[in-house]
């Protein structure tokens, strides 16, 4: 079945994941995927909205569906389009970006759910590794590209990342995900 946007739509990824279809090796295209970071300041008054600007991943996709992959962050390329504000991101207080250079999400498995699919693994960020969960839209476009969007939100806290003085600075931060994936 085809979207209006020419897209191929979830029930296709699955039974694609099912009948090994889309078997093999998987890179992310760093120039089309975006990773956009959303959060409050002052109090929740304030939006602050960046976007890192590097990104790698790779997966793969076996002939019985399952999937393992990586996908990678540099934390020091966050830009809010504030020098000030991203020098104090990149320090201890928030990504430590000088002793941990990267964050880092592992796959372990993708499911479908409902139109779309749940992606299950962990989140490393200044070291500690958490379980993460997340829905996501999934898509093969005609030219054989897989795409995954998801907005996900993260407690920083459970990564040591309590720095905040006066408590303008919320613990929550929601990650927008656009990941394009080719064969390899």
């Amino acid at each position: 079945m085809q979207a209006p946007s020419g897209q191929v739509t979830a029930p296709p990824v699955r039974a694609l994941l099912e009948d090994g279809a889309v078997a093999g090796e998987w890179v992310l295209d760093p120039c089309q995927s975006t990773v956009r970071l959303k959060s409050r300041q002052l109090w929740g008054l304030a939006p602050v909205n960046g976007f890192f600007g590097e990104a790698s991943g790779h997966g793969t996709v076996s002939a019985d569906g399952a999937v393992i992959g990586t996908f990678t962050v540099a934390a020091a390329s966050i830009n809010t389009k504030n020098t000030r504000r991203d020098s104090h991101l990149r320090s201890a207080d928030f990504f430590d970006s000088g002793n941990f250079p990267d964050i880092i999400f592992t796959a372990e498995a993708i499911r479908p759910s409902g139109r779309d699919v749940t992606v299950t693994g962990a989140l490393t960020v200044c070291g500690r590794t958490r379980p993460l969960s997340l829905d996501a839209a999934a898509s093969v476009q005609g030219d054989g590209e897989v795409w995954l969007d998801s907005e996900v939100r993260i407690n920083r806290a459970g990564f040591g990342r309590t720095w905040n003085l006066l408590g303008m600075a919320s613990m929550h931060n929601t990650l927008t995900i656009h990941a394009v994936f080719g064969p390899r």
